[in-house]
């Protein structure tokens, strides 16, 4: 019993941070994922900031604080972002690693435990956990599913820097000492501008952790879909007025029409083909032209995005 509890003694105190914004809808489902957390509940503390909610949200979380394990109701009412919100919690925040995910998403059992392993490493100062998709029925969760859209393996390998996404991230306490905290004025791409502040400019090492799983659900209509592809296209931009990365290139006309007669005339058969034989669905047949909708989108919220004056800012922790 003696050994049991100095060993619990030793591990790293964890503070879980999460950014609501009218999350009522996600709440009790992501409370039932952090009470079945096997990563000993007397070294966690669970801080989820409610950012200027419209919603039931913050009475939620209140009353959150009295369901047998710790959680801190916290708020940031003046600046809509959820990286404002996020540093709220990292201020308040009194453990040595920082753990990070969103009200939408759904920790597996044993998120915690995998994600905190590789700091066992001295260097490492920030881990990636992975994200895989909720269960769904619609066409566009079906195409980002097979695509993968939300994984970490997309950040981990981009060009400029590698970096982690938020929805599943932990970071030292001791590093935000070094770099700062998020840009709270920032509305998107705050997550790999923190990562590329620490590993461009620290000797911190980033690690993935493939076994440390959240769950998120896709978009499921049209809209949802657009809207995500703009918000990527504005991190692109935001992202290379700050730190000089690249921009994608916008596709001609020719360049759509020649993918898309590509689809109709060779991709398609074969898809069409593969789905009667029961090895493909119809999210493969349409793969292409639903491409081509998300990279359009992605080309309206990169030209139209103008990183705001402010967004330049870094918070401190003093």
């Amino acid at each position: 019993m003696r050994s049991d509890h100095a060993e619990k003694q030793r591990l790293p105190k964890i503070s879980v941070i999460v950014p609501v914004y009218n999350g009522e809808a996600d709440l009790l489902d992501l409370l039932g994922c952090l009470r079945m957390q096997t990563y000993p509940r007397d070294r966690v503390e669970y801080c989820l900031i409610d950012n200027g909610s419209d919603d039931r949200t913050f009475e939620i979380l209140k009353s959150a604080s009295q369901a047998g394990f710790t959680v801190h109701a916290l708020s940031e009412p003046h600046i809509q972002s959820s990286y404002a919100a996020r540093n709220v919690g990292i201020r308040a925040a009194t453990g040595e690693i920082l753990a990070f995910t969103d009200a939408d998403c759904r920790p597996k059992p044993n998120w915690l435990e995998d994600l905190i392993a590789p700091f066992e490493e001295s260097v490492v100062g920030l881990v990636a956990g992975e994200i895989r998709a909720l269960p769904g029925d619609t066409l566009l969760e079906d195409y980002a599913d097979r695509q993968e859209t939300l994984s970490q393996k997309h950040t981990l390998a981009h060009p400029f820097c590698a970096y982690g996404q938020t929805a599943n991230l932990a970071v030292r306490y001791q590093v935000f000492e070094q770099v700062g905290l998020f840009r709270p004025y920032l509305t998107t791409g705050g997550d790999a501008d923190l990562c590329w502040r620490i590993l461009r400019e620290t000797s911190w090492r980033l690690r993935c952790a493939e076994q440390a799983i959240v769950r998120h659900r896709h978009r499921a209509t049209w809209a949802e879909l657009r809207s995500q592809w703009q918000r990527y296209g504005r991190s692109s931009r935001y992202l290379h007025e700050l730190h000089g990365v690249g921009l994608a290139r916008d596709l001609s006309l020719q360049q759509y029409g020649y993918r898309l007669s590509r689809w109709l005339l060779k991709e398609l058969p074969i898809a069409t083909v593969r789905t009667l034989q029961r090895k493909g669905t119809l999210a493969d047949m349409l793969s292409t032209p639903i491409g081509l909708v998300c990279a359009h989108a992605h080309e309206i919220g990169q030209r139209h995005a103008q990183l705001p004056p402010l967004a330049q800012q870094i918070e401190w922790l003093k």
